[in-house]
């Protein structure tokens, strides 16, 4: 059982290395759409041959088209929300988001059931999240807004996120996953594309980050194999949980290396994240 932990665990750094790049980017569209345009270009050809050999109906394809509008959105959203957002405040909110809402839709909707744990692990996020929002901090109430937005924009991206992780899941019955990542690859890219050209920063990003858009191209992909590796060695329900340590070394990125406020503060909330996750994933 080592070494799907050890393979999950890194997976959650890795992600968080990447989002580190990308705040510290000049242009944070213009730098995601260049590390999800490398890998969208070495997989085309991979996609193409699986739909030539096995073309789908047209209620597929338009569930694959229902996957590349929602990472469309998801990539905007993220860029809008690096742009805005501290590391420290915004990542354990877009990680968090999800396992929050999955199971109160399920209570809500699908007549499921959680445990005492599964309930405190959502108080815990629900605390955490409120901690990282701003609300309540004192000072100048003009300053308040300006705290929520990126948080608000962070909730979306986690909406989207669940969104989109129910569409692929019914697109997996359709497609592999390569070929699945493909398609999410260039809903991405399509996403940022008006945003690029507007920017006209392509060149300039290129210029000043080269080293980093080529480790994001390679952190980015990577850290998702490294769960698929993982997943094959341990039950999923085990060990997706883990991989949002990188909650909480992200956040030690953003106050340690990128010299962000209220460090020890956004610290304490996103382990306060990290431990909901952890009651709803394994005992909830």
């Amino acid at each position: 059982m080592l070494l799907p932990i050890m393979l999950v665990l890194a997976s959650g750094v890795a992600h968080a290395v990447w989002s580190m790049f990308a705040k510290r980017s000049l242009n944070k569209g213009v730098f995601l759409w260049s590390i999800m345009m490398i890998p969208s270009v070495l997989l085309l050809p991979v996609l193409i041959a699986e739909l030539w050999k096995h073309p789908l109906s047209w209620g597929d394809y338009l569930l694959l088209l229902l996957s590349v509008i929602l990472q469309g959105l998801y990539s905007w959203l993220l860029s809008k929300t690096y742009e805005l957002g501290d590391l420290s405040q915004i990542y354990p909110i877009m990680r968090g988001t999800s396992t929050l809402l999955i199971p109160l839709i399920g209570v809500a909707f699908l007549h499921e059931s959680l445990s005492a744990f599964g309930w405190i692990g959502i108080l815990f996020m629900i605390a955490g999240f409120f901690f990282l929002s701003g609300i309540g901090q004192g000072g100048k109430q003009s300053s308040q807004p300006q705290s929520l937005k990126p948080f608000l924009l962070a909730l979306c991206v986690g909406l989207c996120t669940t969104c989109y992780v129910f569409v692929d899941k019914l697109n997996l019955q359709n497609v592999s996953p390569l070929a699945l990542l493909e398609v999410t690859n260039i809903g991405f890219v399509a996403g940022l594309t008006p945003l690029v050209l507007r920017s006209r920063a392509l060149r300039q990003e290129w210029r000043k980050n080269r080293s980093t858009i080529f480790l994001g191209a390679i952190l980015n992909p990577g850290s998702y194999l490294l769960f698929l590796f993982a997943m094959q060695q341990a039950p999923m329900a085990h060990i997706s949980p883990l991989r949002e340590i990188g909650t909480v070394f992200a956040t030690f990125l953003g106050v340690l290396i990128l010299k962000e406020q209220q460090g020890l503060k956004r610290i304490a909330s996103s382990i306060v994240v990290f431990c909901g996750i952890m009651l709803i994933g394994m005992l909830g």
